[in-house]
C-alpha cells in the first residue's frame, strides 16, 4: 500500500510542480509515449538478455513481496517457535528417535498438523525435518550443523536476493537508455534543421524527455521498488534464521526454554512476540 501511494505522490509532485510552474504539459505527453517505447523497452530487452527465465520468473514473482510486504508475522513466528520447542523438547525428554514419526512423514505429524502455516511452507517444513534428521544420525557437532545451516541459509539468501540486483542492474541502466533515446530525438531535430524554431523548439523538447524519463524510471521507480524487494526478502530470512538458531543451541545442550529463547531473539523486533507470550503459547499447545 505504501508503495503505491509512493508511487502516486511522487508523480503528482513531479508532473503538478511542472504544471503549476506554468511547463506546457502537451508536448511532455505528446513524446512520452514513442519515448516510453523506446526506454523501457530497451531495458526489458538488457533484463531479458541478463537473466535466465526461471530468474525472469522469480523477479515477477518478487513483485508481490513489494506490493504485500513480508510474509511472516508475529503470529507465524510464534507458530514456528512453538513446534521447534514441542521438537527439541521431546527430543530431550526421549531421544532424537522419538521425532522420527514426525520429521519422516510431516503430512502425517499430529506437530505440524497443529501449525498448518508452517506444513504449508514447504521451505520452512523442508528444513526442520532435513536438519532434525540429520541429529537423528549422530551429527551431534553443533558447529558442525551450525556450518552447514548457514551455508545452506546463505545460499537461499542470495538466490532470493537475486531479482532485486536484477533491478538495480535495469536502475542503473535507465538514465543511459534515456539518453539513448534523447540522442536520437536530437539526430531527428537534426534532420530537420530547415524547419523554424517553433518547430525545432517543439522537436528539442520532445528529445529532452528521453533524459527526463530515463533519470524518472532509475531514481524515481525502479530502484525504489528493488530496495524495498531486498528488505522484503532480508526481514523474510530471518524466519529461517529462527530454525538455525535453535537447533543448534539444541545441540549445545541447552534446555529447551532456552534454545527457543535463542531463536526468538533472531525474530524482526516488529514482530518479535515477548517472552511471556512465548511462553504461554508452548504452554497451550494441543498436540496429541
Amino acid at each position: 500500500m505504501f508503495t503505491i501511494g509512493g508511487l502516486v505522490f511522487l508523480l503528482l509532485c513531479v508532473f503538478g510542480s511542472f504544471i503549476a510552474s506554468g511547463g506546457a504539459i502537451g508536448p511532455l505527453v505528446a513524446s512520452m509515449p514513442f519515448e516510453l517505447v523506446s526506454i523501457l523497452g530497451a531495458a526489458v530487452g538488457t533484463f531479458l538478455m541478463a537473466n535466465s527465465l526461471h530468474d525472469i520468473k522469480h523477479t515477477v514473482g518478487g513483485f508481490k513481496k513489494v506490493l504485500k510486504g513480508p510474509a511472516f508475522k508475529k503470529a507465524d513466528y510464534v507458530e514456528m517457535l512453538s513446534l521447534l520447542y514441542f521438537f527439541v523438547k521431546l527430543a530431550s525428554s526421549k531421544g532424537a528417535t522419538a521425532i522420527e514419526p514426525h520429521i519422516e512423514r510431516p503430512e502425517t505429524s499430529s506437530a505440524f498438523a497443529a501449525f498448518p502455516k508452517v506444513l504449508a511452507n514447504h521451505h520452512a517444513g523442508a528444513m526442520i525435518c532435513d536438519y532434525l534428521r540429520m541429529v537423528g544420525m549422530t551429527v551431534d557437532d553443533p558447529h558442525q550443523l551450525d556450518d552447514i545451516m548457514a551455508r545452506e541459509l546463505k545460499k537461499t539468501l542470495s538466490e532470493e536476493l537475486h531479482p532485486c540486483h536484477a533491478l538495480q542492474s535495469m536502475s542503473d541502466a535507465l538514465p543511459a537508455l534515456g539518453i539513448v533515446a534523447a540522442v536520437l530525438g536530437v539526430i531527428k531535430t537534426m534532420s530537420k534543421i530547415s524547419e523554424p524554431p517553433a518547430v525545432l523548439g517543439e522537436m528539442i523538447g520532445g528529445a529532452l524527455v528521453g533524459t527526463f524519463l530515463g533519470v524518472l524510471l532509475a531514481y524515481g521507480m525502479v530502484a525504489p521498488i528493488a530496495a524495498r524487494m531486498s528488505a522484503v526478502v532480508m526481514e523474510e530470512a530471518k524466519y529461517y534464521e529462527l530454525i538455525r538458531a535453535v537447533l543448534v543451541a539444541h545441540l549445545h545442550g541447552n534446555p529447551p526454554q532456552i534454545s527457543i529463547e535463542s531463536g526468538r531473539k533472531m525474530v524482526p523486533n516488529e514482530h518479535m512476540p515477548s517472552f511471556q507470550e512465548l511462553e504461554t503459547a508452548v504452554q497451550n499447545m494441543q498436540i496429541a
